[in-house]
């Protein structure tokens, strides 16, 4: 359920809300799953309720990195809920928690469950609000696996990088890539400094030596998606072609030549609109992207607006074409579970394939002739590729390899209507290998199972 931003802040709690003077029997309720169902990430994400929209007001302060902050979370209960859990982790301290308005009573379980007790039961289909209100040093996660993510900090502020598993590190949340929602983050840091994130900004406002930041993101978002940038940033703005708002920044630690920030709005620019004439219109209300000293050595698909580290070893149009790629295959389209993380990565890789094709004279067979015969370990199954190797070439290159294996399969006019008509077709929606499979068939009148079987099902190499 999508509603907007004003509803959100406070008017539906006045009229949509359930009358608190019926609470029921107990009997009538039980709690909410403290789990998704995603099979790699058992703890991620809960039950009984669908998120509509975070409001996020925080304050940052950046000689203790402390934060303060309350989250206002509109949601729906898809079942008579008793209690329900949030995910919550890392040392922040609650101290205030309501629902619907009234104080609600909650634990802390395990490493991220927020477990909480409303005054009354909350009827299947009714709508709710909770507020919580905390403060402390969010700590970022360091995964052997998987790297640092969440509340990033930097020299000069902070940086929010969610995937997979770090939203939950500054703020309450439903940490699932199964319940989107639209956002609203309020800002506030000292003056000097700049914060992006994502979606739309809204009116910036001072008050003493404190600035206040304000973005909208109005079309549906995963949490692992979510963004905030603080820190000391060259902001440039600027339109593509079509006129879409592209606002970019440079971190100004950042040594790089006179224009440079120009050349980053301009190629980021460029690319979505190429793209566009290869996927369809561009998902979201404006685009852009954030160049950082981060330390993370990856960049992110964070919606709307990618962020790129600088020490990643190259930040150039390949990179930029992948990322912005996401923004169709990741974002708009996202997997049910994470098991299907290659219909993210290897459409964004195969976006990689061709803009060296179009820009660089590097055809896509040759990308793909030549993965094909560097690929060393062909032991894993691209749909299904394991927890621990979300991030790897099996589903990064190996994704790639299958899309460019479909394409010599069903020819090139039918590859390319899938490739606008998939995100299309989709858009702003959860999609699984077995939707795209289905989607794929239906288009082309085939029946594709024995080569989706081989290419993304089955470990071992395919034979050409």
């Amino acid at each position: 359920m999508l509603i907007s931003c004003a509803l959100a802040l406070g008017l539906v709690a006045t009229t949509n809300l359930p009358a608190q003077a019926a609470p029921g029997r107990a009997s009538q309720f039980s709690p909410g799953a403290s789990g998704a169902g995603d099979p790699y990430f058992p703890d991620m994400g809960n039950g009984g309720y669908d998120v509509s929209h975070y409001d996020i007001r925080l304050a940052f302060n950046p000689k203790t990195k402390a934060i303060n902050a309350t989250t206002t979370i509109l949601a729906k209960a898809t079942q008579n809920l008793s209690r329900f859990d949030l995910d919550f982790q890392g040392p922040l301290k609650i101290s205030k928690l309501s629902v619907n308005g009234r104080a609600a009573s909650f634990t802390r379980s395990g490493a991220q469950e927020l477990v909480i007790t409303p005054p009354h039961g909350l009827w299947r289909g009714s709508t709710f609000l909770v507020s919580v209100t905390y403060a402390g040093v969010p700590q970022k996660i360091d995964d052997p696996a998987l790297g640092l993510s969440g509340w990033v900090a930097t020299k000069d502020g902070a940086v929010a990088l969610n995937q997979p598993i770090g939203a939950a590190t500054y703020y309450p949340v439903n940490d699932t890539t199964n319940d989107k929602a639209t956002y609203s983050q309020t800002i506030t840091v000292p003056t000097g400094l700049t914060v992006l994130a994502n979606g739309e900004p809204g009116p910036t406002t001072k008050h003493g030596d404190q600035t206040t930041f304000r973005w909208h993101m109005n079309k549906p978002l995963a949490s692992e998606l979510a963004m905030i940038a603080i820190g000391n940033y060259n902001l440039t703005r600027g339109v593509t072609a079509d006129g879409l708002p592209n606002i970019t920044a440079i971190g100004k630690s950042i040594d790089i030549k006179a224009g440079q920030g120009k050349v980053f709005n301009k190629t980021t620019a460029q690319i979505v609109q190429w793209e566009s004439s290869l996927y369809g219109r561009y998902p979201f209300d404006s685009t852009g992207g954030i160049l950082a000293d981060l330390g993370v050595h990856y960049a992110l698909e964070s919606q709307s607006r990618p962020v790129y580290d600088q020490r990643t070893s190259k930040v150039d149009g390949d990179l930029l074409a992948h990322e912005l790629g996401h923004q169709w295959f990741g974002d708009s389209l996202t997997p049910v579970h994470w098991s299907d993380i290659w219909l993210n990565e290897g459409f964004a890789t195969y976006s990689e394939w061709l803009y060296q094709e179009k820009f660089n004279g590097i055809p896509v067979k040759q990308s793909f002739a030549e993965a094909y015969a560097d690929e060393k370990d062909w032991t894993g199954k691209v749909a299904d590729p394991g927890r621990d190797q979300i991030f790897d070439d099996l589903v990064y290159s190996r994704g790639a390899m299958t899309l460019q294996a479909l394409r010599m399969k069903i020819g090139d006019r039918a590859f390319f209507q899938v490739l606008k008509q998939w995100p299309t077709t989709y858009r702003h929606g959860n999609v699984s290998t077995q939707t795209f499979i289905r989607f794929v068939e239906r288009l082309t009148h085939r029946d594709l199972g024995a080569f989706f079987q081989t290419w993304v099902y089955q470990p071992g190499k395919p034979t050409l």
